[in-house]
């Protein structure tokens, strides 16, 4: 079960004739399917998912250890994983260490920025650093100068956050930053009433007050910034590598966009992947060998290595990195950037008791209500304390 996108009739073609006793069947990724097909216990063989989110499958007991497959490989070695596939290993109680779940064809630092020089030059604001990560309080302060606003409407977004993609990744790096953490060890309760928390918050109830950017209450029409920024009504917008994807045939943007590292709050310079996107083998696939020979093509065969190519994300593997596209001005200033960010890569805290969806929808709740002056941050802050908190319960009941 994947996207269209992701693996190609060409190239299933080519995988069933190297591998001529292996058929695929190709299902369209839908997660209500998915779901219905887990809880029947007749799931697709290989399907696409996130490794940031996985715990909550992992903990289910959903997913096969695909550890004893890494080990006998002649194509995938523990050695050349990114350290992104760490958000895929579970060691029964947390990420980050024990056996690998599942394995990772690409991926971005998720905080990083993308801007439009020529509309800075035009609002007469400096470049950003290719380097040297601004921090959050001065990135407003530019979105701000960058707004373009005329009769009520919004004709330039100064900043575009990713809104409807995510709310829980970027509050948690902000407090990352801070050196703080959201979540308890057990990873049983989280606490939005910490300074470091309600510093993180109230930045965001900020920004959306301030209308230099889409909210939930603003939405984009596509949910995404991709079309709003590459119609040039858009100067910042905080997505990862693969984002540059998007313009490389658009010779009128590309000329004009760069690329700059994750903004900092605080003294940390953290800068993590939300997502990671990557293949896993459910624990009641009923060809869990075949599987495999498909996971090791998808992800070190020739799908890889047009992946690394197109510049639509950073590799999971190590290995593939030097493939990555250099050929235009903004793709060479964009590799620089990503290449240096590696270093301050990092994993963000995952409960396995409480989905990525359900944290987001009680975090974007109650956000509104303080953008809509309907509560204080302190006061929200407590109630997403506790409606997370009452999640993470039910959760923790459920997996046991």
């Amino acid at each position: 079960m994947f996207g269209p996108e992701d693996l190609s009739k060409k190239q299933i073609a080519d995988f069933e004739a190297k591998n001529p006793d292996i058929k695929i069947r190709f299902l369209q990724n839908d997660a209500t399917r998915l779901n219905a097909m887990l809880a029947s216990g007749n799931p697709p063989d290989v399907v696409i998912g996130a490794a940031v989110g996985s715990a909550n499958t992992n903990a289910r007991g959903l997913a096969t250890d695909l550890t004893p497959y890494l080990e006998k490989s002649r194509v995938l070695k523990k050695q050349d994983l990114q350290p992104v596939n760490d958000s895929f290993r579970w060691d029964g109680s947390k990420i980050g260490q024990g056996a690998y779940y599942g394995i990772v064809k690409d991926w971005s630092q998720d905080a990083t920025l993308w801007y439009n020089t020529a509309l800075f030059d035009k609002a007469k604001v400096p470049h950003l650093s290719d380097s040297e990560p601004v921090s959050y309080d001065e990135l407003l302060d530019i979105a701000k100068k960058l707004t373009v606003k005329r009769g009520g409407k919004t004709l330039v977004f100064g900043l575009g956050l990713e809104w409807a993609w995510s709310l829980y990744a970027p509050l948690a790096t902000m407090v990352l930053q801070q050196g703080a953490q959201l979540y308890n060890e057990d990873l049983t309760e989280i606490d939005f009433t910490t300074n470091a928390a309600r510093r993180a918050f109230s930045w965001y109830a900020e920004f959306a007050r301030a209308g230099v950017g889409p909210t939930s209450l603003n939405p984009l029409p596509d949910g995404s910034d991709q079309s709003t920024f590459g119609a040039k009504r858009m100067a910042i917008t905080q997505d990862g590598y693969w984002f540059g994807g998007n313009f490389i045939e658009n010779k009128a943007l590309n000329a004009d966009i760069r690329m700059a590292p994750a903004p900092q709050m605080g003294d940390k310079r953290v800068s993590p992947w939300y997502s990671g996107q990557g293949v896993w083998i459910p624990a009641k696939s009923k060809h869990k060998d075949e599987a495999w020979k498909l996971v090791e093509y998808f992800i070190a065969g020739p799908p890889g290595e047009e992946r690394a190519k197109s510049g639509w994300g950073i590799p999971g593997l190590k290995s593939l990195l030097p493939k990555l596209p250099q050929e235009q001005p903004y793709q060479k200033q964009a590799y620089t950037v990503a290449q240096d960010e590696l270093q301050y890569a990092a994993p963000l805290p995952e409960s396995p008791y409480a989905t990525t969806d359900a944290v987001n929808a009680a975090i974007d709740k109650a956000l509104q209500r303080v953008i809509k002056k309907d509560q204080t941050v302190d006061a929200a802050c407590a109630a997403v304390t506790a409606d997370i908190n009452k999640l993470l319960k039910q959760g923790k009941e459920q997996v046991g």
